[in-house]
């Protein structure tokens, strides 16, 4: 392999000719060798995307030459837009504030365009302690609404559907895994589908807060080396460039030193993420069988089940979708530790807070999308199993509560459930109440 020598503040270091970071990059290509994990793209493109906005900023406060700025918006674009995807080669465990990967996308700004310089031209009116908060924030704001959200409506959709197909179809529900009185299955859903909705709008208020962006705090809030109004500007164009509606944060010494609005972002993620594990296990609990489960729901049966049973059927998409909601939470154990960490006026936990945000919603996303296309859309009800079950349910005899009195009532389920008979056939032995009101009162279509 070729190479060709750069520098720095340290001193001269080889990098590969056909690589076009600096040496920067190069020292925490070489310094870090910890795991596979690279920074996420959705962060890259989000420094990225800062850089043009403040090459933007930059040049309106008369700070940077406008060839120089747009310069930095067509090599920033290129890279928003993944030309250079290639070139950013480091792992999310290095220094806590990030510095080498805003340095990354630095230099290959600049080796893209010759003519700038990493530090004077591309990070002018910046710092990594602005920079990187700020690209978490837009990185998580970009994938919550153009990936989470619209999975999460689409199987609120699929719910909402499967709900108004099933609004009288009458079955046993169920506490404490007990039968209980009976719902009717659209009744079972639509709890499904307010869970869903109330997640969307728990995630949509936490944004609000994740929209504040620090920038122009540079290194440690005061805002040193960045022109009056540059916060701004640069979100006016970050803005005008993403279509989204970012603010400046007034108070930058708390935007650089918390990350509380990522804690609680991702805190409504989870609350998610949470739901899905319920309803993902309702699911598979109701599609149980297919002899001797509950049976009561048909799970589309997308491949074998067994590699020695024959015939099986496994509820694969809920088990995949519980497996991730096991990463999400704990993704937001690591967040809160590593949130909980700043010092003074900076919190040197970002990367790892980046990445395990951008995990969730990515794995999320996809989980939701692959449960409802392979899963949530091929649910079908099975009438008669809903139907007998309704019929040899004690609980029904709830509704004789305000007849016959719990006591009364409890004696009659009590006898029916030890000689293994209906509470028609109990009441024809205990005679405690009148046929005709018996068959009244336990009308199932009445307790809905």
């Amino acid at each position: 392999m070729k190479y060709r020598i750069e520098h720095d503040t340290i001193g001269e270091i080889k990098v590969a000719e056909c690589a076009l970071w600096g040496a920067q990059t190069q020292r925490s290509f070489e310094n870090f060798v910890i795991g596979d994990y690279k920074m996420p793209l959705e962060i890259i493109h989000a420094i990225a995307a800062i850089k043009y906005s403040a090459a933007v900023a930059n040049e309106k406060l008369g700070k940077l030459s406008k060839d120089k700025a747009e310069l930095i918006q067509k090599s920033a674009k290129l890279i928003i837009d993944g030309k250079y995807d290639d070139q950013f080669p480091l792992v999310v465990w290095q220094t806590g504030s990030g510095t080498q990967t805003n340095m990354n996308v630095n230099e290959v700004i600049a080796h893209i365009a010759p003519k700038l310089h990493a530090n004077d031209d591309v990070n002018m009116s910046q710092s990594t302690n602005d920079v990187f908060p700020s690209a978490i924030s837009v990185a998580t704001c970009a994938s919550i609404t153009c990936y989470l959200l619209p999975a999460t409506k689409d199987l609120i959709k699929t719910f909402k559907n499967l709900e108004d197909e099933n609004k009288n179809v009458i079955k046993v529900g169920r506490t404490h895994l007990q039968d209980a009185t009976p719902v009717t299955f659209g009744q079972e859903v639509s709890a499904w589908r307010v869970m869903l909705e109330t997640n969307v709008e728990m995630i949509n208020s936490a944004l609000n807060y994740v929209k504040r962006l620090p920038l122009g705090g540079t290194a440690v809030g005061t805002g040193l080396n960045s022109p009056a109004n540059f916060d701004a500007e640069a979100v006016k164009a970050l803005n005008d460039l993403l279509d989204f509606d970012f603010e400046p944060l007034d108070n930058k010494f708390y935007g650089l030193s918390s990350k509380d609005a990522i804690v609680n972002v991702h805190g409504a993620i989870k609350s998610l993420a949470c739901n899905l594990m319920k309803i993902a296990n309702d699911i598979r609990l109701l599609a149980s069988g297919p002899r001797c489960g509950l049976g009561e729901i048909n799970i589309p049966a997308n491949e074998p089940g067994s590699s020695i049973m024959p015939g099986k059927v496994n509820p694969t998409q809920c088990e995949a979708l519980t497996q991730v909601v096991c990463e999400v939470i704990g993704n937001d154990t690591t967040i809160t530790l590593a949130a909980s960490q700043g010092n003074f006026q900076l919190n040197a936990y970002m990367p790892v807070i980046a990445f395990k945000i951008i995990e969730s919603i990515n794995l999320l996303s996809d989980a939701i999308a692959s449960f409802n296309k392979k899963c949530a859309l091929g649910i079908s009800v099975n009438l008669d199993k809903m139907s007998a079950n309704v019929e040899n349910s004690l609980m029904t005899a709830t509704a004789l509560n305000t007849v016959i009195g719990y006591e009364k009532a409890a004696e009659l389920v009590k006898y029916a459930h030890k000689n293994n008979v209906s509470l028609y056939q109990a009441n024809d032995i205990l005679k405690i109440v009148d046929k005709n009101v018996l068959k009244e009162t336990l009308n199932p279509k009445k307790m809905i």
